[in-house]
């Protein structure tokens, strides 16, 4: 092995919550600091290490896609701009619930669970209890803690957390940030979808060797590698009508220089370069070799899951689209709403942003109404003509003026009570075929 995977292996055999330095690695192992840095670095992006503030660089199980309605330990200590005084092996532990411990200590057993907070300040019964009961301890004020209690943390793996700010401020920012996990989508990256099983071509493989593939598979686009596993083009039946016989080389008609994907790739991302150069499969590489393949259907099928992903929390949309209704007639979507507080600027009159949210997702809507779910929205070319004010009552109209094979175009005008032109937009499409 390398220098470089000696350190990582070495970090992996570190315990958790084993704090790392550059410097300790380096004369641990006989190596530069420069490798030592770039193995770290390696480390985090791996999720073996991380970086907490006041603490250090300290190995950690690697965290895998963590459940969107749940906050970490660690992230409560960023959270509140606290300190770990113990327990700094349980900081990656999830946090279920927390508890005020505003009462006397015999009454807050009956509150404390495992996997749950309790903050409370400089009572000493208190946090020995919530950690004997397997619960974290945050501790307001500012105060410290015995050495009796930093020591029955790291028996028990339970962080014990000391904050500054008082216990109504500390419960106000952790609710908040719970209410803002249980709004955020799962990010879904190329790997968690890819196909790692992936028929290919050499570069020096022939086209019959080509065309028997496509029997055998019923595919027709392939990536195209050399000896190292490289990609080095893509043959699809477009490259075809350049073929002179079935012996001609594949590298010869093959499309050089293939638009590709990494495994770190958001499908998003993925979908929105697939849908733009009307690619039916791309190929995932690391390091320029071939790890996988996504398709086209495999990027609906994520793009659908994100959608259908259970939000808790109101998001900003959210707010504004519940106080407008639909109807669908002659061909034509009608919305009608208000505009509410959450929707002005400083100024006092609707803010451009949501007012152009509101017809970018009316168009949406419309579409969906014609069954078109797979979609990119391509450009939106927008036209404000008089300012709203709140309470305003505004009605909406939206109806497709183009439609093709792979793009659609759709007309959105909002007009206010007296029927007085507040603005007119045109959104253009791209859309996904299965």
């Amino acid at each position: 092995m390398s220098k470089h995977e000696d350190i990582i292996a070495h970090i992996l055999s570190l315990p958790v919550g084993t704090k790392i330095s550059v410097r300790s690695i380096a004369l641990e192992l006989g190596v530069s600091d420069g490798t030592a840095y770039r193995a770290i670095k390696d480390c985090d992006n791996f999720g073996i290490v991380t970086t907490i503030p006041r603490v250090g660089t300290v190995r950690i199980d690697k965290v895998e896609k963590k459940n969107i309605e749940t906050l970490t330990f660690a992230e409560v200590v960023n959270i509140v701009d606290g300190s770990i005084l113990g327990g700094k092996g349980g900081i990656y532990k999830a946090l279920n619930k927390f508890v005020i411990g505003a009462m006397k200590v015999d009454a807050i057993e009956k509150y404390i669970s495992p996997g749950c907070l309790l903050i409370v300040g400089n009572r000493e019964a208190a946090q020995k209890l919530a950690l004997e009961k397997q619960s974290a301890v945050l501790i307001t004020g500012g105060f410290g803690c015995s050495e009796e209690i930093k020591k029955l943390a790291n028996e028990k793996d339970l962080p014990i957390i000391s904050s500054s700010y008082d216990t109504f401020t500390i419960a106000s920012m952790i609710n908040k940030a719970l209410s803002e996990n249980l709004i955020k989508k799962e990010i879904i990256l190329v790997e968690d979808i890819m196909a790692t099983k992936v028929d290919y071509l050499y570069f020096h493989d022939k086209i019959s060797k080509w065309k028997q593939l496509m029997a055998e598979t019923g595919h027709e686009r392939y990536p195209v590698v050399d000896e190292d596993m490289k990609v080095v083009g893509i043959i699809s039946p477009k490259d075809m009508s350049k073929a002179v016989d079935d012996q001609e080389y594949i590298s010869k008609i093959m499309s050089k220089e293939p638009t590709t994907v990494t495994p770190k790739t958001t499908v998003a991302y993925a979908a929105h370069i697939m849908g733009w150069e009307g690619f039916d499969i791309c190929p995932v590489v690391e390091g320029k070799r071939l790890v996988g393949v996504i398709s086209n259907q495999d990027v609906i099928k994520a793009l659908q899951y994100i959608a259908r992903q259970p939000q808790a929390g109101e998001t900003m949309e959210d707010l504004i689209l519940k106080n407008f209704q639909s109807e669908n007639r002659d061909n034509k979507m009608y919305f009608n709403g208000s505009i509410i507080p959450e929707m002005l600027d400083p100024i006092g009159t609707a803010s451009w942003s949501s007012l152009n949210m509101l017809l970018t997702t009316m168009a949406v809507m419309t579409l969906r109404q014609k069954n078109i779910i797979n979609l990119l929205v391509d450009s939106v070319s927008t036209y404000f003509m008089k300012p709203v004010q709140i309470d305003s009552k505004i009605e909406i109209t939206s109806e497709i003026i183009d439609m093709g094979r792979n793009f659609c175009k759709v007309e959105v005008t909002m007009f206010n009570r007296k029927r007085e032109l507040i603005a007119k937009a045109i959104m253009s499409s791209k859309l996904l075929k299965d």
